[in-house]
């Protein structure tokens, strides 16, 4: 048999785009992360510092307002991993127009992408959502409350989402709901006077990201603005790429926890020792490196699945579920680590626990 090469390492593209994001975290998010979630509002300054890098826009084709760069899952991942590494909120919110757009460019109408792309695409950052989660016990994505009904020249939408980023300041939002059975998205503006948002939420983690709940009353949505026209979307490709973003980002926080914690125990000295030469210690280390590698190398397998053309439904679901475990994990012994100090908020490690909970339960907050 002809041996074969196989390497898990960056190409120098994306080993560029990695150096580049983590100089801007080091820069501007790690030590402001604290003060962000205290005050609970991320500075319009960082976000747009991260929209100026053009990595959302990049794929988009220049007649639409974008650079016509190829489309890379992989290379997605990898940005998302080190915003989130920095700071999980900023990671959602500096990122999230390309859960509006993505889905617009790769399943729109021609008319579709004329009219909602260009406009998201300037030099400044403007927001733009989606509405995915619904305020119930055990919510699942591919089962939706959130109803859209044929009637006329119109489809009427009508549920209650909880979870939407941004969406007091957002223009369009993309809304999930079924249609006799099957998933899909349409586009709402925030003006439709069937929309209803509410004051903003009060959640365990994310403190820095503001997020609303938001009702459909007889919201009625112009035919065009179902995605994808009378055919509809792919919704499911929709939630494959969101899983796979949420997975990068639980990677992200879960890497930030273990690479605090180790440089903890290291410096932490208790009888004389530092503490990570104690055995317990030195196993939750070992145990937090292996299962980051193991959330990015899932990740990586299953944006690989999409770069290469192919469904990535049980690669998607697979490391969505593995990192919504690892996150919970990895974040708790975080603050195990650090004893009482890592019940305080002077050390990111709560944070990165109350953060980490998300990834469990979110669904189309990013995207690849």
């Amino acid at each position: 048999m002809e041996e074969r090469d196989f390497s898990f390492g960056m190409c120098e593209e994306q080993r560029t785009m990695k150096e580049t994001i983590a100089r801007l975290v080091k820069g501007v998010v790690t030590d402001n992360a604290h003060d962000m979630d205290e005050k609970k509002v991320i500075p319009s300054e960082f976000i747009q510092k991260v929209w100026e890098l053009g990595a959302t826009i990049s794929p988009i084709p220049e007649e639409y307002g974008g650079y016509g760069m190829e489309y890379s899952p992989i290379m997605n991942t990898i940005i998302l991993e080190e915003l989130a590494a920095g700071d999980m909120a900023l990671a959602i919110a500096a990122t999230l127009p390309s859960s509006f757009l993505y889905p617009i460019l790769e399943m729109g109408t021609d008319e579709q992408k004329k009219k909602y792309i260009p406009p998201y695409c300037d030099a400044a950052y403007k927001p733009c959502t989606v509405a995915i989660n619904e305020p119930r016990f055990r919510f699942d994505a591919v089962s939706l409350e959130t109803k859209a009904e044929k009637k006329g020249g119109s489809y009427v939408i009508n549920g209650k989402k909880c979870f939407v980023p941004l969406a007091k300041d957002s223009g369009h939002m993309l809304v999930a709901a079924d249609l006799d059975g099957t998933g899909q998205l349409f586009i709402v503006s925030k003006d439709n006077p069937g929309v209803k948002i509410g004051e903003r939420e009060s959640n365990l983690g994310l403190y820095a990201l503001d997020t609303y709940p938001v009702a459909f009353e007889n919201c009625e949505v112009p035919e065009a603005d179902r995605l994808g026209g009378s055919n509809g979307c792919d919704y499911a490709k929709f939630l494959q790429k969101s899983r796979i973003a949420l997975s990068a980002i639980g990677t992200g926080v879960s890497r930030a926890s273990f690479e605090y914690a180790r440089d903890y125990s290291k410096e932490r000295v208790q009888f004389g020792e530092p503490i990570a030469s104690r055995q317990s210690i030195a196993f939750m280390i070992a145990e937090m490196a292996y299962e980051v590698d193991g959330m990015r190398l899932l990740t990586w397998k299953a944006a690989s699945a999409l770069e290469a053309g192919k469904d990535a439904k049980r690669e998607s679901y697979l490391a969505k579920i593995f990192a919504g475990d690892a996150t919970m994990k990895i974040t708790d012994y975080g603050v195990q680590i650090l004893g009482g100090h890592g019940f305080i908020r002077d050390h990111p490690v709560e944070r990165y626990y109350r953060n980490g909970r998300g990834i469990a339960i979110l669904e189309g907050m990013a995207t690849v």
